[in-house]
This record gives C-alpha cells, sequence and structure tokens, in this order.
C-alpha cells in the first residue's frame, strides 16, 4: 500500500494542482487517493481540495495584496485597483464625423 504524504498532497492543492496531478506526483491512481482520502481524512476529495485551494487562494491574495500595499509595487497596485475595484485606464475620444450628404446617380449617370 502506497503511503500518503498529505502534507504533500496539501500543499499541492493548495498551489492549485487537481487530483489527478497530484496522483501521478505520488505514483498512484486517482481513484486511490480518493478514496484513501475518504478512509484517511474522513471527506471526499472534492471538499477537501476545495478546502485547502482556497487557503491557497488566500495566499495569493494576501501575498498580492502586501506587495501592492506594504511594498508599494506600482504594478500591482494598479491591476489590483483593476481586478477588486473594478478601475480602468482612463480613455476618451473625441471623433468627429462629418455628417455627409447623400449622392443620387440617375440612370444616365447624372448626380443629383
Amino acid at each position: 500500500m502506497i503511503a500518503i504524504d498529505w502534507n504533500k498532497v496539501d500543499e499541492l492543492l493548495e498551489a492549485g494542482c487537481d487530483g489527478t496531478q497530484i496522483a501521478a506526483y505520488l505514483g498512484c491512481h486517482p481513484e486511490t487517493l480518493y478514496d484513501r482520502c475518504k478512509d484517511e481524512q474522513k471527506t471526499d476529495f472534492s471538499d477537501y481540495k476545495a478546502q485547502k485551494r482556497a487557503k491557497g487562494d488566500s495566499a495569493l491574495l494576501t501575498a498580492q495584496f502586501d506587495a501592492a500595499v506594504k511594498d508599494k509595487d506600482r504594478a500591482m497596485l494598479i491591476w489590483l485597483g483593476k481586478q477588486r475595484l473594478g478601475q480602468a485606464d482612463k480613455s476618451q475620444s473625441d471623433i468627429n464625423i462629418p455628417q455627409l450628404k447623400p449622392v443620387f446617380i440617375t440612370k444616365d449617370g447624372q448626380t443629383k
């Protein structure tokens, strides 16, 4: 029976890996990982994955926020402003298109 390092599984899930990728890393079939999760972690793998993924997402957001606010990273400040606050680059276009008058061509080639 293959030993599953749940600390490593947690780390990989937090990084965004899915069950198939983790099973390949561990050298087992995905169903083995899912079954062992039920037995050893007392939950479905999808629930376990969601919990660990959320922890990774919060760590990533915290790191981005710290880079923007604490480290004063201008690019990260701008990016987070766009993502979280709905800010956008201001663009203004004043295009004046003159009003055109229709031209009618008669059968004999004359214009009106």
